[in-house]
Protein backbone atom coordinates (compact mmCIF):
# COMPACT_ATOMS: atom_id res chain seq x y z
CA UNK A 1 0.00 0.00 0.00
CA UNK A 2 2.71 2.57 0.83
CA UNK A 3 4.41 1.71 -2.48
CA UNK A 4 1.18 2.52 -4.37
CA UNK A 5 0.78 5.73 -2.41
CA UNK A 6 4.27 6.91 -3.32
CA UNK A 7 3.64 5.90 -6.93
CA UNK A 8 0.50 8.06 -7.05
CA UNK A 9 2.30 10.99 -5.47
CA UNK A 10 5.11 10.62 -7.99
CA UNK A 11 2.66 10.56 -10.89
CA UNK A 12 0.88 13.63 -9.50
CA UNK A 13 4.16 15.55 -9.27
CA UNK A 14 5.11 14.48 -12.79
CA UNK A 15 1.79 15.78 -14.13
CA UNK A 16 2.33 19.07 -12.30
CA UNK A 17 5.80 19.37 -13.85
CA UNK A 18 4.44 18.76 -17.36
CA UNK A 19 1.70 21.34 -16.85
CA UNK A 20 4.19 23.84 -15.47
CA UNK A 21 6.60 23.58 -18.38
CA UNK A 22 3.78 23.47 -20.93
CA UNK A 23 2.36 26.67 -19.48
CA UNK A 24 5.67 28.47 -19.52
CA UNK A 25 6.76 26.86 -22.82
CA UNK A 26 10.38 26.99 -21.79
CA UNK A 27 10.40 30.63 -22.85
CA UNK A 28 7.83 32.18 -20.58
CA UNK A 29 5.40 32.76 -23.46
CA UNK A 30 2.24 32.06 -21.47
CA UNK A 31 3.23 34.37 -18.64
CA UNK A 32 4.36 36.97 -21.16
CA UNK A 33 0.98 36.83 -22.87
CA UNK A 34 -0.69 37.47 -19.54
CA UNK A 35 1.68 40.32 -18.74
CA UNK A 36 1.00 41.88 -22.15
CA UNK A 37 -2.79 41.65 -21.86
CA UNK A 38 -4.53 44.79 -23.07
CA UNK A 39 -7.93 46.42 -22.82
CA UNK A 40 -9.41 46.09 -26.36
CA UNK A 41 -11.35 49.36 -26.20
CA UNK A 42 -8.36 51.35 -24.92
CA UNK A 43 -6.09 49.64 -27.40
CA UNK A 44 -8.30 50.53 -30.39
CA UNK A 45 -8.41 54.15 -29.20
CA UNK A 46 -4.61 54.27 -28.91
CA UNK A 47 -4.18 52.82 -32.40
CA UNK A 48 -6.67 55.36 -33.77
CA UNK A 49 -4.80 58.23 -32.11
CA UNK A 50 -1.48 57.08 -33.59
CA UNK A 51 -3.03 56.91 -37.03
CA UNK A 52 -4.34 60.45 -36.73
CA UNK A 53 -0.85 61.65 -35.80
CA UNK A 54 0.66 59.90 -38.81
CA UNK A 55 -1.93 61.44 -41.16
CA UNK A 56 -1.08 64.86 -39.79
CA UNK A 57 2.63 64.19 -40.29
CA UNK A 58 2.06 63.07 -43.89
CA UNK A 59 -0.11 66.13 -44.51
CA UNK A 60 2.21 68.77 -43.05
CA UNK A 61 5.81 67.58 -42.64
CA UNK A 62 8.58 68.43 -45.07
CA UNK A 63 9.80 64.85 -44.52
CA UNK A 64 6.50 63.38 -45.73
CA UNK A 65 6.66 61.24 -48.89
CA UNK A 66 3.40 62.82 -50.08
CA UNK A 67 4.05 65.37 -52.83
CA UNK A 68 0.48 66.63 -53.30
CA UNK A 69 -0.27 67.43 -49.68
CA UNK A 70 -3.21 69.73 -50.55
CA UNK A 71 -5.19 66.75 -51.89
CA UNK A 72 -4.00 64.21 -49.34
CA UNK A 73 -7.10 62.59 -47.79
CA UNK A 74 -5.30 60.42 -45.27
CA UNK A 75 -3.96 56.87 -45.24
CA UNK A 76 -6.34 53.93 -45.29
CA UNK A 77 -6.23 51.15 -42.72
CA UNK A 78 -7.81 47.92 -41.63
CA UNK A 79 -9.84 48.39 -38.43
CA UNK A 80 -7.71 47.93 -35.29
CA UNK A 81 -7.95 44.31 -34.17
CA UNK A 82 -6.24 43.10 -30.96
CA UNK A 83 -6.21 39.56 -32.41
CA UNK A 84 -3.37 40.69 -34.68
CA UNK A 85 -1.22 41.66 -31.71
CA UNK A 86 0.58 38.46 -30.78
CA UNK A 87 3.28 37.36 -28.37
CA UNK A 88 5.92 35.51 -30.37
CA UNK A 89 8.64 33.17 -29.20
CA UNK A 90 12.05 34.36 -30.34
CA UNK A 91 14.66 31.98 -31.71
CA UNK A 92 17.89 34.03 -31.62
CA UNK A 93 20.81 33.22 -33.90
CA UNK A 94 23.65 31.48 -32.12
CA UNK A 95 26.06 33.36 -34.38
CA UNK A 96 25.42 37.03 -33.57
CA UNK A 97 27.50 38.17 -36.55
CA UNK A 98 25.15 36.81 -39.24
CA UNK A 99 24.14 39.41 -41.83
CA UNK A 100 21.32 39.71 -44.36
CA UNK A 101 21.86 41.58 -47.60
CA UNK A 102 18.52 43.17 -48.47
CA UNK A 103 17.79 44.31 -52.00
CA UNK A 104 16.30 47.80 -52.29
CA UNK A 105 13.57 48.92 -54.68
CA UNK A 106 16.09 50.98 -56.69
CA UNK A 107 18.43 48.02 -57.18
CA UNK A 108 20.88 48.97 -54.43
CA UNK A 109 21.51 46.86 -51.32
CA UNK A 110 21.45 47.35 -47.56
CA UNK A 111 23.01 45.12 -44.92
CA UNK A 112 21.09 44.17 -41.78
CA UNK A 113 21.99 42.07 -38.76
CA UNK A 114 20.03 38.84 -38.45
CA UNK A 115 18.57 39.07 -34.94
CA UNK A 116 16.13 36.18 -34.49
CA UNK A 117 13.13 34.34 -35.86
CA UNK A 118 9.75 35.21 -34.35
CA UNK A 119 7.53 32.14 -34.06
CA UNK A 120 3.81 32.44 -33.36
CA UNK A 121 0.36 31.20 -34.29
CA UNK A 122 -2.16 33.42 -36.11
CA UNK A 123 -5.51 32.54 -37.64
CA UNK A 124 -4.81 28.89 -36.91
CA UNK A 125 -1.51 28.92 -38.84
CA UNK A 126 2.01 28.47 -37.51
CA UNK A 127 4.07 31.48 -38.61
CA UNK A 128 7.79 32.23 -38.61
CA UNK A 129 9.31 35.59 -39.50
CA UNK A 130 12.89 36.80 -39.62
CA UNK A 131 13.61 39.80 -37.39
CA UNK A 132 16.44 42.03 -38.59
CA UNK A 133 18.32 44.78 -36.81
CA UNK A 134 19.75 48.00 -38.17
CA UNK A 135 21.48 50.12 -35.52
CA UNK A 136 18.93 50.18 -32.66
CA UNK A 137 15.86 49.32 -34.74
CA UNK A 138 14.39 45.81 -34.80
CA UNK A 139 12.25 45.27 -37.89
CA UNK A 140 10.13 42.70 -39.68
CA UNK A 141 9.85 43.10 -43.46
CA UNK A 142 7.05 40.88 -44.73
CA UNK A 143 4.49 40.00 -47.37
CA UNK A 144 1.25 38.10 -46.88
CA UNK A 145 -1.82 36.97 -48.82
CA UNK A 146 -3.11 40.57 -49.03
CA UNK A 147 0.03 41.84 -50.79
CA UNK A 148 -0.66 43.39 -54.21
CA UNK A 149 -4.39 43.06 -53.49
CA UNK A 150 -5.45 44.94 -50.38
CA UNK A 151 -1.96 46.04 -49.36
CA UNK A 152 1.19 47.26 -51.09
CA UNK A 153 2.69 44.68 -53.44
CA UNK A 154 6.22 45.45 -52.29
CA UNK A 155 5.37 44.31 -48.78
CA UNK A 156 4.95 46.06 -45.46
CA UNK A 157 7.10 46.66 -42.41
CA UNK A 158 6.72 46.76 -38.67
CA UNK A 159 9.07 47.53 -35.82
CA UNK A 160 9.35 45.65 -32.55
CA UNK A 161 9.14 47.72 -29.40
CA UNK A 162 12.47 47.28 -27.55
CA UNK A 163 10.58 47.72 -24.25
CA UNK A 164 8.65 44.51 -25.03
CA UNK A 165 11.59 42.61 -26.44
CA UNK A 166 13.50 40.03 -24.42
CA UNK A 167 15.88 37.21 -25.27
CA UNK A 168 13.00 34.80 -25.70
CA UNK A 169 9.83 36.68 -26.65
CA UNK A 170 8.51 39.78 -28.39
CA UNK A 171 5.19 41.47 -29.05
CA UNK A 172 4.47 41.47 -32.79
CA UNK A 173 1.69 43.96 -33.53
CA UNK A 174 0.45 43.80 -37.12
CA UNK A 175 -1.91 46.72 -36.45
CA UNK A 176 1.25 48.82 -36.66
CA UNK A 177 2.27 47.36 -40.05
CA UNK A 178 2.94 50.15 -42.52
CA UNK A 179 3.74 50.70 -46.17
CA UNK A 180 7.21 51.88 -47.19
CA UNK A 181 7.61 55.43 -48.45
CA UNK A 182 8.18 54.18 -52.00
CA UNK A 183 4.51 53.13 -52.04
CA UNK A 184 3.65 56.85 -52.03
CA UNK A 185 6.68 58.32 -53.77
CA UNK A 186 8.87 56.38 -56.26
CA UNK A 187 11.89 58.58 -55.54
CA UNK A 188 12.41 56.65 -52.27
CA UNK A 189 14.40 53.41 -52.13
CA UNK A 190 12.79 50.82 -49.86
CA UNK A 191 13.94 47.40 -48.59
CA UNK A 192 12.31 44.41 -50.28
CA UNK A 193 11.21 41.72 -47.78
CA UNK A 194 13.26 38.49 -47.87
CA UNK A 195 11.52 35.53 -49.54
CA UNK A 196 11.29 33.62 -46.24
CA UNK A 197 9.10 36.40 -44.79
CA UNK A 198 6.14 35.66 -47.04
CA UNK A 199 3.20 34.52 -44.92
CA UNK A 200 0.58 32.21 -46.47
CA UNK A 201 -2.24 33.88 -44.53
CA UNK A 202 -3.95 37.25 -44.98
CA UNK A 203 -2.86 39.85 -42.43
CA UNK A 204 -5.85 42.19 -42.50
CA UNK A 205 -4.31 44.64 -40.06
CA UNK A 206 -2.32 47.82 -40.36
CA UNK A 207 -2.01 50.01 -43.46
CA UNK A 208 -3.91 49.18 -46.62
CA UNK A 209 -3.02 50.48 -50.06
CA UNK A 210 -4.81 51.83 -53.10
CA UNK A 211 -2.58 52.40 -56.15
CA UNK A 212 -2.56 55.96 -57.39
CA UNK A 213 -2.25 57.28 -60.92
Amino acid sequence: MPKNKFLLVGLFLAVLAVLYFSFFDGGNIASSAADDAINPKTYRQQVGDERKKKNEFFRTSAESPITDKANFKGLIYFAPDPAYRVVARLEPFADKTQKLVVRMSDGSEEVYDKYAHAVFSLNGEACRLLVVKLQDTYSVLFRDATSNKETYGGGRYLELDPAKLTDNHAVVDFNAAYNPYCAYNPTYACPIPPAENTLPIAIRAGERYVPHD
